[in-house]
């Protein structure tokens, strides 16, 4: 971790259970300030406790931490009024126009001018000749750019954005992802958790909470360097059909469809190299030495990982 000064997000083995269920189990984890870091993990991983935890909305069992150097279980009230939370579910009022939702955030907030403000987020977000259309009608691009107007409004130092783009076409993912950056570019420092591996690749750090535990974190290349794996991709006429008869293979891990292609995976190398010999040798299939992705990673830790729910 860094040093504490360059941190906005610092928490020691901070752990919560429900039902006797561990949920979040003894996480440890630094973002820094300025950066846009990724919460990779499966249903289930503890991605969203975690950040209720940072905000103060839930306490935890155990564990220390801090969020914008307060104290996260003690000092709830006053994290939440300098961050700005985008929960999964679209919770503005439906029947409330843009406009009269950002006037809205901003009474709440006590901000000065709330036609105002609401005026500049209009601008800044691209919502103008939109400004009078009821929320409830409005595509999930545009909910969802809303929702992100209405965050930021109160100019937060930490944005926590809970899975902000699931269920969003991928024009209003990248538009969405554009303007994070662009929030990022100006200082604010932006937590978000993501099941897209093209999206948690356009974060500065990622972190990879499997089952209630931080399995990885780092940089993107960090993470795919730690998962060990090796890879190549084989291709041919009906290569489909060997997926089955490579999983059973020595020295492989992973076997993945990549459009006409497999994309095959393991650690040991000169295992992984001597399976695929025999394939190799064959006049109707190519088979190419490449570089294990994010995806690659993500399955393989996940099916490394024990479900923290299975009671087997």
């Amino acid at each position: 971790m860094s040093d504490a000064g360059e941190n906005v997000i610092e928490v020691h083995e901070l752990s919560k259970s429900f039902g006797g269920k561990t949920v979040v189990d003894r996480l440890s984890m630094a973002v820094k300030k300025g950066t846009i870091h990724g919460f990779l993990g499966p249903n289930g991983s503890g991605k969203t406790t975690t950040i209720r935890m940072l905000c103060g909305l839930l306490t935890p069992d155990s564990g220390t931490g801090t969020c914008l150097g307060l104290d996260i279980t003690r000092d709830g009230e006053r994290i939440r009024r300098r961050v700005g939370y985008m929960t999964q579910r679209f919770s503005l009022y439906q029947d409330l126009t843009i406009r009269e939702n950002l006037e809205f955030v901003a009474r709440i907030h006590g901000l000065k001018d709330p036609k105002k403000r609401a005026s500049q987020a209009i601008e800044k977000l691209g919502l103008g000749g939109r400004e009078k259309q009821l929320a409830g009608n409005l595509s999930g691009g545009w909910k969802q750019r809303l929702a992100l107007g209405a965050c930021t409004l109160p100019d937060p130092d930490l944005l926590l954005l809970d899975e902000p783009t699931a269920g969003v076409d991928p024009k209003a993912r990248r538009e969405f992802w554009a303007e994070i950056h662009a929030l990022a570019a100006d200082g604010l420092s932006v937590l978000v958790s993501t099941h897209y591996m093209d999206e948690a690749e356009r974060c500065h750090e990622i972190a990879y909470l499997a089952y209630g535990k931080l399995v990885v974190s780092g940089s993107v290349d960090d993470v795919v360097a730690a998962s060990g794996l090796q890879a190549w991709m084989i291709s041919g006429p009906n290569v489909h059909q060997l997926q089955g008869e490579l999983e059973r293979l020595d020295g492989i891990d992973l076997v993945a469809p990549f459009g006409a292609s497999l994309h095959v995976c393991g650690h040991d190398a000169a295992l992984l190299e001597q399976s695929l010999a025999p394939y190799a040798a064959r006049s109707d299939i190519r088979c190419v030495s490449g570089e294990a992705t994010l995806e690659d990673a993500f399955i393989y830790l996940m099916n490394a990982s024990k479900d923290n729910f299975d009671d087997g």
